[in-house]
């Protein structure tokens, strides 16, 4: 981590370090506590309030940078971040009694995809696991709606990555309710009250992961309707990007305020004390980036994990092959 000589800010500074959504060093003075503290700033700026009723588009703002001025301040922020988070997943590895999932949701072109990308760019692949739901399958729909969900559940010791989720069943299937005909629904369960009930059936099933173990940090990648427009036309204009575009998903921008409305439902109805909402500005990727990567370590620095320090046997067995690995020809 890279720190300036100087021991603090100019002489009479508008602002201090504490001010600043930063979770990079900026002096020798800022060791691990303040560090610490600097992250869960940001991670607070951006949590939804169990309780709290939002809307979207207007209760926040998708071009928000959190104070940060542009890309190159953002740059050695999201390094130490990615630094963090590999340290804290080889830990958890290690330790393997908790295991992490990172919820992500969003609109076409938010920048699901490249957040991935990004932001487990340093971790060890062989402890993440991505997750892309689709339209479920045949298998799929002959059991209940969090099915699909539940078998893919990261193990302990891994961090499971959906890219959309569960949440999926509250916003898209709302969105389409001709999609509940798949699902096999009864008559009875298919009443004005479904959506209600979800909410608290996916309330109760995240409790459930989170007292066995699975800390789960929920990710709405909020990008404007403005934003999506040009990142479409940019996938249009670019041979390069051609495959990622669908004319399904212009279709889909014409039932914006259908999306609006049903992200505001999610979000009042399931931000709750043991798995809050986040939203995090997408406008500019760089810095849905850094956020993201500052809540996935906030979570691990929660939780904590810890390297397992051998017994008496375990010490017994190493010294053993140290003394045979020393004893062999030529060493």
């Amino acid at each position: 981590m890279q720190r300036p000589t100087r021991p603090g800010p100019p002489s009479g500074s508008p602002s201090s370090v504490a001010d600043r959504p930063s979770f990079v060093g900026r002096y020798p003075a800022l060791m691990a506590d303040e560090e610490r503290a600097a992250l869960s700033r940001i991670v607070e700026r951006l949590r939804v309030e169990p309780g709290r009723r939002v809307a979207v588009p207007d209760d926040f703002d998708a071009a928000d940078t959190g104070g940060i001025a542009g890309r190159v301040e953002a740059e050695p922020q999201l390094a130490r971040g990615l630094e963090l988070l590999a340290e804290y997943q080889d830990r958890l590895a290690a330790q393997a009694t908790s295991g992490v999932l990172l919820v992500l949701q969003a609109l076409d072109a938010a920048g699901k995809d490249s957040t991935v990308k990004h932001v487990m760019s340093g971790t060890n692949p062989a402890f993440v696991r991505v997750h892309s739901f689709k339209v479920p399958s045949a298998e799929e729909l002959m059991h209940t709606y969090l099915w699909r969900y539940s078998v893919r559940l990261p193990e302990r010791g891994s961090i499971g990555i959906f890219n959309r989720s569960h949440y999926e069943e509250v916003l898209v299937v709302r969105v389409h309710p001709e999609l509940l005909d798949r699902q096999l629904l009864a008559a009875d369960m298919r009443g004005p009250d479904i959506w209600r009930h979800r909410f608290d059936e996916i309330n109760a099933w995240e409790r459930h992961l989170i007292r066995n173990g699975t800390r789960i940090v929920k990710v709405f990648l909020n990008v404007s309707r403005q934003e999506q427009r040009r990142r479409f036309l940019e996938r249009i204009d670019n041979p390069d990007k051609n495959w990622k575009f669908s004319a399904a998903d212009v279709r889909e921008r014409h039932r914006w305020d259908d999306y609006m409305h049903a992200y505001s439902e999610v979000l009042s109805n399931t931000s709750t004390h043991w798995a809050p909402w986040h939203v995090v500005p997408a406008d500019h990727k760089w810095y849905s980036r850094l956020a993201v990567a500052a809540l996935v370590v906030d979570a691990l620095m929660d939780i904590d994990p810890q390297y397992p320090r051998p017994g008496e046997e375990e010490r017994r067995a190493l010294a053993e092959a140290r003394a045979e690995l020393e004893a062999e020809p030529g060493s």
